[in-house]
This record gives C-alpha cells, structure tokens and sequence, in this order.
C-alpha cells in the first residue's frame, strides 16, 4: 500500500520540480534581460564621460582608449562659453508655461470625451481618433509650415514660438494618458459629488483632477525631459542668444569650419546631469502614471 502511495506521489513532485525549475529558469532570464538593457543603456553615459576628459585629438585618434591623462580643460571651456543661468532660464519659462497650458487644455477635453454625453457614440470616436492622429505625425513635418506662421504673427524669436508648438505636439499623448485613466475610474464618486450639489467646474477642481495627480505628474515629468531635449523647432525658430534654450546651448561649440568635440561633450554631460536625476527621482511616479488606467475598472 505505502509502495503504491510513493510510486503516485514520485510524478507529482517530479511535476512540481519541473515547475519551479521553469520559473527560476525564467527569472533568471528576465534578469539578464534586464542586466544587458541597463548595460545597454549606462555604457554610453560611462565612454562619454571619459571622453569629456581627453583632447579633440586624443578624441578622434583614440576614441575608444582610456584617457591617458585626466584633464579638466573642456568642462572649463564648457562653463565660459554656456551661460547656464539664461539657458535654464529660457528653458524654465517655456517649460513652465507650456506645461500649465496643456495640462488645462488636454484635462478638459480628456474629461469631456470620457464622461460627457454625445448624441453619437461615432462623434465622440472620430473626435479622439483625430485627437490621437497626431502621435502618427512626427514633428519635423510640422517644422516647415509652423516656421512660416511664426513669421506671418510676427513670433519669431519669443517664448510663444516654443510654446504654440510644443502644446500642439504634446496634446495627442497627453489626451491618450489622461482618457485612458478616466475611462477606467468609476463614475459613482462623480455621481454622489453631483447629488451632493457639486457643478461641474467645482467637479472637476475638487474632485476629478486630484483624483488624476498620477496621470498629471506623468505629463509633467514627460514634457519637461520632452522641452528640455527639443532641438528641431528651436533651432529653427530661436536666433537670438538671449533666448537660447539648453537644446540649443550645445550648439555653440561648433564653429563654420571646425567642431569644439571636448567641449560639446563636457557641456552634454553639465547638462544632462541634471536631467537624470530629475528622471530618477520621479519615475516611480512616471511608472504610476502609466499604469494608473490599467488597473482600474
């Protein structure tokens, strides 16, 4: 009898080993994946960085040695010709008003597409459906006939021909984040806000948009890194250095006939440097944001 209880009971832990054998083997699969792609991503970073503490020469002949000598002569240089304070300057007040625009515009509409009632369903999918085209438009389409609006309003050179444009690339993407989580958030706390006496202004202030911080702090942390790397538009549409952006202060180093590579490669890192720990420090926000409509409803 126990023979018999043994000889069933060898299958099932058999089974059973297999079964975390395969488990492991995919966690240890999914790590690797995970080592290879950060790898992927910090040996760029890393080779740069030794780069910005060699010559141009050393830079072009030995790309890929270590510095024979570490010298500090290109972040000096980088510091003298940037003027860090205007470009984060520029690039505050363009980020900053663009951001608080787009927030408002594409949080109303995103609400009025989800919640409100229209007298056809096809309505208000052919309105998201155009909303969302623009994510299949890139920007540099967009370069040629935005120059030449920003010349006939008489644009050029100010913060409002970053700024039009940047809200209107933004919009499709924005719409797509903040729809998506409304989609999947039950009405009824809307519902017994509205029983309450509550209007729709006071709705949407008190209730709603707190309600979507995960998805607002997604927007900002996505058009900050989105403005603060942006270069066709402003190199197109900016020729005065008193509204140089940071995009377009790396630009400086390269002269009409020859390339300040060392210094090109210190000021990127002067200013990326910021940028990673702004997006270090806020994606587990980033994270939350873009998974808040799917684990709703």
């Amino acid at each position: 009898m126990n023979n018999a209880a043994s000889t069933r009971t060898k299958p099932i832990t058999q089974l059973a080993i297999r079964k975390q054998s395969a488990i492991s083997g995919g966690k240890t699969g999914t790590s690797l994946l995970a080592y290879g792609i950060t790898l992927i991503v910090v040996l760029p970073f890393i080779w740069m960085v030794l780069l910005s503490f060699k010559s141009n020469s050393d830079i072009l002949n030995n790309p890929f040695s270590l510095p024979a000598t570490i010298s500090f002569d290109n972040y000096r240089r980088a510091l003298q010709t940037l003027d860090l304070a205007l470009l984060y300057k520029n690039t505050f007040i363009i980020a900053f008003v663009t951001i608080v625009i787009e927030i408002l515009i594409t949080f109303m509409s995103s609400y009025a597409l989800a919640r409100m009632v229209f007298r056809s369903e096809r309505l208000r999918g052919s309105i998201l459906a155009l909303l969302l085209t623009g994510l299949a438009i890139p920007a540099f389409i967009l370069l040629f006939p935005v120059y030449r609006l920003t010349i006939l309003f008489g644009l050029v050179n100010t913060y409002a021909s970053l700024i039009l444009p940047y809200i209107a690339t933004s919009i499709s993407f924005n719409t797509l984040l903040f729809t998506g989580f409304l989609r999947g958030f039950p009405k009824e706390v809307e519902e017994a806000a509205v029983i309450d006496g509550c209007g729709l202004w006071t709705l949407c202030r008190t209730i709603v948009f707190p309600i979507v911080m995960p998805v607002v702090a997604t927007v900002f942390i996505f058009n900050v890194l989105y403005i603060w790397n942006e270069f066709p538009f402003a190199v197109t549409l900016i020729s005065d250095e008193s509204m140089t952006t940071i995009s377009l202060g790396i630009s400086q180093f390269k002269g009409r006939f020859d390339i300040d590579y060392g210094g090109i490669i210190a000021a990127s890192i002067l200013l990326i440097t910021p940028q990673l720990i702004f997006f270090a420090f806020f994606q587990r926000f980033i994270i939350e944001g873009m998974t808040a409509g799917a684990v709703k409803g």
